[in-house]
């Protein structure tokens, strides 16, 4: 991510400049359309005078097919124009969703934090939309003023009152309708917010509906939705308020304008100062004005919403990153010793822990906080205050996080599945070409796929709406073990799990992590049984340390949060 601080400014500027030669192209096109448009109305003028007064056929023929000349190529002009202000319009789209989705995706993180994921969804979706449009106003806008100035030199030869008229009265009437858009401005980006907040606390609950339903929490979850949900009702009633006032209010200042215009044609033309043919073009350019005019206004009013959106992309791709980026590459192979010096971050203070190559460590934390922290540090995801976390007696800070991540993989007790079979979910941080089954069998994974309607190949809903709690947990806990990671922290990965097959993927674990530095943060008596040792954390620190059964019978703090 760029040192340079990126403002609302520059990614409208920068969506603008990624596509300045298909709206080079874009913009002659569409001002060809506009400036044949203009025509029309002094061609029939033409036609008037020149054939229909005098009555000669040739001149008629002629002047017919320039106008029938005119049509064709405004009409060419157009189509051609408008694909290209459209592709520009979707490329710009594609390549901010594209920035933001590598914001989102950087190793080092943070761009998450106080944003839920559907209001990140909002953001990528609809604001980027919003910016990426102004490419398809743009062209539009430049061609709208090549139509006002062929009308305008086309009035000033016919008459130079009129022509005078268009030039004074048009600027303005644009800085008119520019002040006019400054309230749909302010009110688009509370509506993108507060859309976006009802997104991500949508999306949020029917991510824990079954635990909502379990405890009985469908009411205040509705009413939080609801009251969100009313409070972007209410936002985005008034950002539509404001357009529709706009709108109105740009549509009678053109009115009034044309108004002026024909008034003034019609009085030149009672007074003989200009043809009757001059007059039919003068009273078609003064109609044929609204179409710019009206373009200057929708052009405007993209602008003031693309401005609103494009800051807040920039608030996205602004957030600092949650962990700094070490160069250091992750050492091959790693022999998995891990080493916590004096950490103190969060609830942990000067915490020490060493963890030996191939080592099967407990960690029981009488405050779950405390564990919350560990897996943390222990992830990557924050920079501890102080101390270290070290990797083969090199702190991970200096490591850089993909790598990290890599070597110390931390499968949380929330891990979530993709949409996809129970095959590919498992196989999805393997190999290409890695034995799934000794990791399927040890998680007992294997018994789930075999009561799926088609075993392995069943597809599993997002997030794995179709598996129940246990099911969830042991097809995350077989994906993390088909990882094969050479230090891997599990975090009360069966806590859905009956008691028997809890002591068959205890024994599992042991088997399959035999020789590789396995961290389980539990306070389940089976998996605790199978460790080399455990560690009892409390306050922040270790308060003690030994075999499980040791601990069981010489520390009441530990028997007490173990089997309470």
């Amino acid at each position: 991510m760029s040192s340079v601080e990126i403002t609302g400014g520059s990614v409208l500027r920068g969506s603008i400049s990624g596509q300045r030669r298909h709206l080079g192209v874009a913009s002659l096109f569409l001002i060809g359309h506009q400036a044949g448009e203009a025509l029309v109305p002094v061609l029939v003028g033409v036609v008037i005078d020149e054939a229909v007064t005098t009555g000669e056929p040739s001149a008629l023929a002629f002047w017919l097919l320039v106008l029938a000349l005119d049509f064709a190529m405004l009409s060419l002009s157009y189509r051609y124009g408008a694909r290209r202000s459209w592709l520009a319009d979707v490329l710009a789209d594609q390549q901010l969703r594209l920035q933001l989705a590598e914001r989102v995706l950087d190793p080092r993180g943070g761009a998450e934090a106080g944003r839920l994921p559907g209001s990140l969804a909002t953001i990528a979706v609809a604001d980027a939309k919003r910016v990426g449009i102004v490419n398809f106003a743009l062209p539009l806008g430049l061609a709208a003023v090549a139509a006002l100035v062929v009308a305008a030199i086309a009035l000033l030869r016919i008459s130079l009152p009129l022509g005078l008229l268009i030039l004074l009265g048009t600027p303005p009437l644009l800085y008119a309708v520019h002040l006019l858009g400054k309230p749909v401005e302010r009110r688009s980006g509370p509506e993108q917010e507060r859309a976006a907040a009802a997104s991500g606390v949508a999306a949020d609950l029917v991510a824990g509906v079954r635990v909502l339903k379990g405890i009985g929490a469908e009411p205040a979850a509705v009413r939080r939705y609801v009251g969100t949900s009313q409070d972007a009702l209410v936002a985005t009633l008034r950002a539509t308020g404001a357009q529709a006032w706009y709108q109105g209010a740009v549509l009678a200042a053109n009115g009034t304008f044309l108004a002026v215009v024909a008034l003034v044609g019609g009085r030149l033309a009672a007074q003989g100062e200009i043809s009757i043919g001059g007059l039919v073009a003068a009273v078609g350019l003064a109609q044929f004005l609204l179409t710019p005019l009206s373009i200057f206004g929708w052009v405007n009013g993209r602008i003031a919403q693309a401005r609103a959106s494009a800051a807040r992309i920039a608030e996205v791709l602004n957030t600092p990153p949650a962990v700094t980026a070490g160069e250091r590459p992750a050492p091959d192979p790693v022999s998995g010793a891990v080493r916590l010096r004096t950490l103190t971050h969060g609830t942990l203070h000067e915490f020490d822990l060493e963890v030996s190559p191939g080592e099967l460590l407990g960690v029981v934390a009488s405050d779950p906080a405390d564990a919350v922290t560990l897996l943390h540090c222990l992830g990557r995801e924050v920079d501890p205050d102080g101390g270290a976390v070290e990797l083969d007696g090199i702190p991970l800070t200096e490591y850089t996080p993909s790598d990290a991540r890599g070597a110390v993989l931390v499968a949380a007790h929330d891990a979530e599945l993709f949409s996809g079979t129970v095959w590919d979910n498992v196989g999805a941080a393997a190999g290409g070409g890695a034995d799934l089954e000794p990791a399927m069998a040890a998680a007992q994974a294997d018994q789930v796929a075999d009561a799926l309607p088609t075993g392995r190949d069943t597809e599993i809903a997002e997030q794995g709406r179709s598996l129940s709690g246990g099911q969830r947990q042991r097809v995350a806990l077989a994906r993390a073990l088909a990882a094969a990671p050479p230090v891997l922290v599990l975090h009360d990965p069966t806590t859905a799990v009956d008691p028997v097959t809890e002591a068959r993927i205890a024994a599992g674990i042991r088997d399959i992590r035999r020789g590789r530095t396995t961290i389980m943060l539990t306070t389940s008596p089976a998996l605790l049984a199978v460790t080399d040792r455990v560690v009892l954390v409390d306050g922040g620190r270790v308060t003690a340390q030994g075999r499980h059964a040791d601990l069981l019978h010489t520390d009441a703090h530990y028997r007490k949060t173990v089997l309470a």
